[in-house]
């Protein structure tokens, strides 16, 4: 091998190693080598990874012989790719969703992700950690903790920086080029904010895009997983590999004809020139003033590179209340449905279960408490109160057609452009819509928490959302606004 390997992987893309593949310079064996080498390096200070594949070197070897006999599958053939850790994989491999009472758990079959990946040639290097059940436990549970994993560090401030989001692993891991790329899912907001705190690009997909099926959930209505990256083009590589109709998630039926299994041809800068993007004030109130200087630079690339920004701009759901009861409820419907179909040696198949186990393990299990848990499963799991019923509809009709929908089709958007934090992300969550990040800067002040000590400075993203399936354009929009302005910056890690 002509590389030096330890040094060109740092933001290495997955364009340049399969190039590097193909050449000979570089075999999958030597790439997994390397990022395990980083791992073992760093991430005891990290803490993004549960576990790695004891079967990745392997599975390099054999992805190389296949590519010298038979050629490359495509993008991802030979490439290392890390799953959040409530994303089943049929292997020597545990999903657990960072909980201890499933530490022990082996997946019965891959689920549709990890299944679309293998066949896509992706080696699963491992297991990403994440904030515990996705961050549906306990209120006061820091981002990125786990009782299984411990807390996830954000490698541009170790100890200092906030990780955000419940895919925290997936971001910090990428973030810190310990793999290719990732997987997180996203209820509201665990793809996008993590990414936007990393330096990242993140897409949260339309909901039924890409299939739930075989990953731990908390809702039926905004569950998506989707990709993780550090660029734009690695981002849309991946997402291609995980479209597709599956008959186990019925959403996935919706998106016939709808999805693409390449959306590289979208990454088109030059569409800026034709684009509409809408500025939609309110949900840059909360910012603060780094924050907004950073927006307000966002919107004049935007608009030197040939967009027609309209702004401000406003939604008729702006001040809606919202109920999170669509949450509360179908956690408890949806994980009682996948722990149920658990092995009979399995200690838990239920919330109750876990409640039990939980309270008998407190020392380890229950540093942050279970308030979450308790509150969900005091409903009946049979999604018929009346409450859930409401909510549900409140999202439905204020998120899309009193939404997003209305503002798109009013002012004849192509997207909106919002900040890469919960306040940005939560609309496109409620819709089910896609939603997509991209570095936009780094701020170095920021509101520190008292009793942790996380700040909120730091990297920071601007997303792009629009209504359902419409990831072609978004793609388009962010990758010209990444091409103008170039953001990303590795973290210093020695």
């Amino acid at each position: 091998m002509n590389l030096k390997l330890d040094e060109w992987i740092i933001e290495a893309d997955i364009s340049s190693m399969q190039v590097a593949l193909e050449s000979g310079r570089l075999s999958s064996e030597e790439l997994v080598t390397v990022y395990m080498e980083r791992i073992r390096k760093y991430d005891s200070t990290l803490k993004t990874i549960l576990e790695l594949n004891p079967d990745a070197l392997q599975i390099a070897k054999a992805l190389d012989q296949e590519r010298k006999e038979q050629g490359s599958r495509g993008p991802l053939h030979g490439i290392p790719i890390l799953l959040k850790d409530n994303i089943d994989t049929h292997d020597n491999m545990h999903t657990s969703a960072g909980s201890i009472a499933l530490a022990e758990s082996f997946a019965a079959e891959d689920s549709f992700v990890a299944a679309q990946l293998r066949a896509a040639g992706a080696i699963l290097l491992g297991k990403a950690n994440m904030t515990e059940w996705a961050n549906f436990m306990s209120p006061t549970m820091w981002a990125g903790y786990s009782s299984r994993g411990g807390l996830v560090l954000n490698p541009y401030g170790p100890g200092e920086l906030f990780v955000s989001g419940s895919s925290s692993g997936s971001a910090a891991a990428v973030a810190a080029n310990l793999s290719a790329a990732a997987i997180g899912t996203e209820t509201a907001g665990s793809i996008i904010c993590p990414a936007s705190s990393h330096f990242l690009v993140g897409i949260k997909p339309t909901v039924g895009l890409v299939s739930r099926s075989g990953i731990i959930p908390i809702t039926y209505s905004q569950d998506t997983a989707g990709p993780m990256a550090r660029t734009v083009k690695d981002a849309a590589i991946l997402l291609g590999a995980l479209t597709g109709v599956d008959e186990r998630d019925e959403l996935t039926l919706a998106s016939k004809d709808r999805y693409y299994t390449d959306y590289t041809p979208f990454l088109d800068a030059s569409y800026l020139k034709h684009a509409r993007i809408g500025i939609p004030r309110f949900y840059y109130s909360s910012l603060d003033e780094e924050r907004l200087v950073l927006m307000e630079a966002a919107i004049e690339t935007l608009r030197n590179e040939g967009a027609t920004i309209i702004d401000p701009i406003s939604l008729p759901c702006d001040e809606v209340n919202w109920s999170n009861q669509v949450l509360r409820y179908e956690f408890k419907k949806y994980v009682n449905d996948y722990l149920a179909k658990l092995p009979e040696s399995a200690p838990v198949h239920s919330i109750q279960d876990v409640i039990a186990f939980n309270e008998q393990h407190a020392d380890v299990a229950l540093k942050y408490g279970q308030d979450i848990l308790i509150w969900s499963e005091q409903t009946s799991g049979t999604l018929s109160e009346q409450e859930y019923l409401d909510s549900l509809q409140q999202n439905l009709e204020f998120a899309r057609a009193q939404g997003m929908d209305y503002v798109l089709q009013k002012y004849e958007l192509d997207a909106l452009m919002l900040p890469g934090n919960y306040n940005g992300s939560v609309l496109a969550a409620r819709a089910g819509y896609p939603i997509i990040t991209v570095p936009a800067g780094y701020t170095t002040q920021g509101i520190t928490d008292p009793e942790g000590g996380f700040s909120t400075k730091g990297p920071f993203g601007v997303a792009f959302s629009g209504t359902a399936y419409s990831e072609p354009t978004l793609i388009k929009i962010a990758y010209g606004y990444e091409q103008a302005t170039l953001h990303r910056v590795p973290p210093t890690m020695d």
